[in-house]
């Protein structure tokens, strides 16, 4: 494995945290700070950089702007109509910078489970066993807000999860982390 590729992870390895903490915040306040977003994005440029001289092809970022672009450009008028947070959409535009272009089906995809596992718990809390938690989610319910950044945190955790698994198998199928020790 490559440095650039290794420090490239090495970001994306520290978005993950961050991703957390931005699901839990969001979950706990309905909040997500733009100190949050602008750090994921850095992260996400970082990476996406690293990769992109790495493999000698600006296709991923390219992708990876065009793509933020569409989301915000989309999501806009929904935030408008006080359909989404800011947050969110802030958030949701950020992250195929962090992900990557190449990644965005996986993404899209987690984030459709993740997004209807989310609204199924808000809609039927009485699927959850804590009391306090199920008198918590029945707040959300009444006051009609649903914690967008936690489905998209957690899709976004997945797929970086995902990628740094896939990368490290490529490594050590072909030998090279023997090669480094």
């Amino acid at each position: 494995m490559s440095l650039l590729l290794a420090a490239s992870l090495l970001l994306k390895a520290l978005a993950v945290p961050l991703l957390a903490r931005v699901a839990w915040v969001d979950f706990t306040t309905q909040k997500i700070s733009n100190r949050d977003v602008l750090l994921l994005l850095c992260l996400g440029l970082g990476s996406l950089q690293l990769f992109s001289v790495q493999a000698g092809s600006w296709w991923d970022m390219g992708l990876s702007a065009i793509a933020g672009l569409i989301l915000f450009i989309a999501l806009f008028p929904f935030w408008v109509l006080r359909k989404v947070g800011a947050g969110d959409v802030k958030l949701i535009a950020v992250t195929p910078f962090l992900i990557g272009g190449s990644d965005l089906v996986v993404f899209s995809l987690l984030l459709l489970v993740f997004a209807i596992a989310t609204a199924a718990v808000v809609k039927n809390p009485f699927l959850l066993p804590a009391g306090m938690f199920r008198h918590y989610v029945q707040h959300m319910d009444r006051k009609g807000v649903v914690p967008f950044g936690v489905p998209i945190s957690a899709a976004a955790i997945c797929t970086i999860v995902l990628q740094m698994y896939q990368a490290l198998m490529v490594a050590t199928s072909s030998g090279i982390l023997q090669q480094l020790n």
